[in-house]
């Protein structure tokens, strides 16, 4: 990290958007923003580069009651583009605001002024992805609704497929729920950043609430059997399901590396640009915003998209669970869209 950007993060990241042709009056606000949450956090003696997302968060709920939501969105999305750009000149380690954002999304029902993009048009971006440890990550994304974490804390015990090749080859479906469910994913509630799962030390955390069992239909079960032909061999005895293919040859793909396929694939198709907002560019998180709002028009039923997300009560998730093929596959596989 440059010692400028070390000793005073605002005005480096301030000076950045100034050679990138931002306005004065844009720097004004951003600086009004961070200046504020950079006092806030004096207050609870913690530098920039030391903050948490519940230290975001506490700041957040301070704007409630003085600030109209509307504007609270704006404070978050300064406060998050500013972590993210401090985080990829790798002058701070860490993004606190990517879950707090994703808290902040998930509250909203609908957005009038996010991005629609049709399943005809998500088909075609899919098309045009031929990498197949890229195209694995963007389909089970689209297909699951799981978030980006959760997708590489998946292990190759957290998968059932048919394909005998496969699962001969990779001791797939490791996991006793999915024991008669088919071809489907287990997606834990339990992998936290900093400790161990399966024998490897997680660097992403699992948001969801509960547990969950999520149909693979034949689409996705082909993408991923195609990604597992060519899948690198790995040394973390967790076996993880998604590993790098570039860079770091073999290890588990992490949260940033997943952002940044779905993101390169998203600028080539028109889909996002640097410095834009949630209304306008495609993540892994707008992903499961089009998982959600689809297949719940779809079907009708918000129980089951719920259950599929993870973040219901212990008794729809007993529900669901009791009757999880008719519940659940039937009609996952009766509506859910196609992309391949």
């Amino acid at each position: 990290m440059s010692e400028t950007a070390s000793e005073r993060p605002i005005d480096y990241f301030l000076q950045d958007m100034e050679y990138y042709g931002r306005s004065d009056r844009t720097q004004e606000a951003y600086r009004r923003v961070l200046e504020d949450f950079e006092a806030f956090l004096d207050g609870r003696s913690t530098a920039l580069d030391e903050a948490t997302n519940r230290d975001c968060m506490a700041w957040i709920h301070r704007q409630r009651g003085s600030a109209a939501e509307s504007t609270i969105a704006t404070y978050a999305a300064y406060l998050h583009r500013f972590y993210t750009y401090m985080n990829s000149v790798e002058a701070f380690e860490s993004n606190p605001m990517t879950l707090v954002m994703e808290e902040l999304d998930e509250r909203i029902e609908t957005n009038p002024t996010r991005r629609d993009v049709s399943v005809p048009e998500m088909r075609s971006f899919v098309g045009s992805i031929t990498h197949p440890l890229d195209r694995a990550v963007v389909v089970t994304l689209l297909k699951s609704g799981v978030r980006v974490g959760e997708l590489c804390n998946l292990d190759v015990r957290d998968l059932r497929l048919s394909d005998t090749a496969a699962a001969d080859e990779y001791s797939l479906g490791g996991r006793p729920q999915l024991d008669g469910r088919g071809d489907s994913l287990f997606v834990s509630s339990k992998p936290t950043r900093g400790e161990t799962t399966n024998g490897e030390r997680r660097t992403d955390s699992n948001k969801r609430e509960r547990s969950t069992v999520v149909p693979v239909d034949d689409e996705l079960a082909t993408v991923l059997t195609e990604w597992l032909a060519i899948r690198p061999d790995v040394r973390s005895p967790a076996e993880p399901l998604f590993v790098r293919t570039r860079d770091h040859w073999g290890t588990r793909l992490s949260a940033k590396a997943a952002r940044r396929i779905v993101v390169n694939h998203a600028e080539a198709a028109g889909w996002h640009r640097t410095g834009g907002g949630s209304d306008e560019n495609v993540t892994p998180h707008y992903f499961r915003h089009f998982f959600t709002t689809h297949l719940r028009d779809r079907t009708g039923d918000r129980g089951i998209v719920k259950y599929l997300r993870g973040d219901v009560a212990g008794d729809i998730v007993d529900t669901y669970t009791h009757n999880w093929g008719d519940r659940v596959r039937k009609t996952y596989e009766h509506h859910i869209y196609s992309l391949c």
